[in-house]
């Protein structure tokens, strides 16, 4: 296993437990600094231990980071009085530290549950993850498969909906000037769209039933997806993260 691999290489039904761990304690302190420093472990974590790529983690922080913003400017600005020392004052405004010293917890807040969420999705195989949750949690072959052939079948219906808009293009169809006229359109997309994604649903279990699929609970898998010492590891080194930045966090406030 390579060094900058293992966070890829980590148990997917561990790291979820981390990640909902992680969410539910930062949601108990309000204090800006713990879920910054939780923020900045993260990133660094995933720095060292992943090969994400560092672009579309950045693009995909944007949204997020323009909600932390949102979240910044209405509690400063809109925070019921809490009392505080005044550090800044603009004709009616007045923004006092304790309202400012929430309003970053919020955006923190935000900034840290989207760094550990994009975390997990980028380094883990939604498969995999599926075959874990099985394997690990003890989760139903039959909601797991479910989840996997609804999976699967995402790519495809993108696919079938350009085929058939291409298709009404070539007949002249589907070029209306005003945007109110292409919503009302789009069922002529969407209908034909719902027919043939439930004749490959039908097929797909039929295939399944096919090949003995019962949803019955299973003792062996083709493929395991053992508990290594790499994963135990990594998530003594999350909570080691998460518990040192509630710690360092508390007696910064």
């Amino acid at each position: 296993m390579e060094f900058r691999e293992q966070l890829h290489d980590m148990n997917p039904a561990i790291k979820f437990l981390v990640v909902v761990v992680s969410m539910l304690t930062l949601a108990w302190f309000f204090n800006p600094w713990t879920p910054a420093l939780f923020f900045v472990g993260i990133v660094s974590i995933q720095l060292v231990l992943s090969r994400v790529n560092w672009k579309l983690w950045l693009l995909m922080m944007i949204p997020f980071s323009i909600t932390a913003f949102g979240y910044l400017w209405t509690t400063v600005l809109f925070a019921a009085e809490t009392g505080g020392m005044v550090i800044w004052t603009w004709k009616s405004i007045v923004v006092t530290n304790e309202q400012l010293s929430r309003a970053l917890s919020l955006s923190f807040r935000v900034i840290a549950f989207s760094s550990i969420s994009l975390l997990f999705a980028l380094t883990t195989q939604p498969v995999k993850f599926v075959m874990s949750l099985m394997q690990q949690f003890r989760l139903s072959p039959k909601l797991a498969y479910g989840m996997l052939v609804g999976y699967q079948f995402l790519p495809v219906v993108k696919d079938e909906f350009i085929q058939i808009r291409h298709a009404h293009r070539l007949r002249g169809v589907g070029d209306e000037k005003w945007w109110w006229q292409r919503i009302f359109g789009m069922k002529r997309i969407l209908i034909p769209l719902l027919a043939a994604a439930v004749r490959k649903a039908e097929r797909a279990a039929f295939a399944m039933e096919a090949r003995g699929f019962t949803g019955a609970p299973r003792s062996e898998f083709y493929k395991p997806i053992p508990l290594g010492i790499n994963d135990w590891i990594l998530s003594a080194l999350f909570l080691l993260l998460l518990f040192a930045s509630c710690i360092v966090g508390v007696l910064w406030t």
